[in-house]
């Protein structure tokens, strides 16, 4: 299998995002984005799917619902590019991941068809430093960018950090199962022969 690792920079009138991720790291994470929460967010997103992740975005017009967008979009771009043609994967898995009173579980296929399902359940207009809005956008714009067949719930909670932090854990680990090496598969796992 290939290395698979790749870098996306993404600079527009609004923002200016750079990422590097290697599939096959070992959590190391580098994230720096000016937005406390999702910071923290992404950092444990590549800590726990065991990947290495640097992030570096800012934005130039001070509007933080651009700057969480480009975020997402960048780092989906740079992970769908590091998978490649995804030979040799596992392909599909899931997750369920608690954290204290919550609980969230997602599903992923990461054939080369963009879809997602995201439902998590957040009460509160604002977590941290993050809008309700801007945060169910910025998982929007990661999924649909990952290119692949995601589907990500909270179960249930009450607190909405731990909802939300459990849905990137959740996420984080299905995706590390589903980009691992299968050592029977010999060539791209689907039965149409492309993914």
């Amino acid at each position: 299998m290939k290395k698979r690792s790749s870098k996306i920079k993404r600079e527009t009138k609004e923002t200016d995002v750079s990422v590097a991720v290697n599939i096959d790291g070992t959590g190391k994470t580098s994230v720096s984005t000016g937005v406390n929460f999702v910071d923290h967010l992404i950092t444990a997103f590549g800590k726990h799917a065991m990947l290495d992740l640097a992030v570096k975005a800012k934005s130039k017009d001070n509007i933080v619902h651009h700057l969480i967008e480009d975020t997402a979009i960048t780092i989906g771009n740079a992970m769908d590019k590091a998978l490649g043609n995804r030979v040799g994967v596992t392909r599909f898995s899931y997750a369920s991941v608690p954290m204290d009173e919550s609980l969230a579980e997602a599903s992923v296929d990461l054939v080369k068809r963009p879809f997602y399902k995201l439902t998590l359940s957040i009460k509160r207009t604002k977590i941290e430093d993050v809008s309700k809005e801007d945060l169910e956008h910025f998982f929007q714009s990661l999924l649909q960018n990952l290119n692949s067949c995601i589907h990500l719930t909270v179960k249930y909670g009450d607190n909405d950090h731990h909802k939300v932090e459990a849905a990137m854990k959740s996420l984080a680990v299905a995706f590390r199962i589903a980009c691992s090496k299968d050592s029977k598969q010999k060539g791209i796992p689907s039965t149409k022969g492309a993914m």
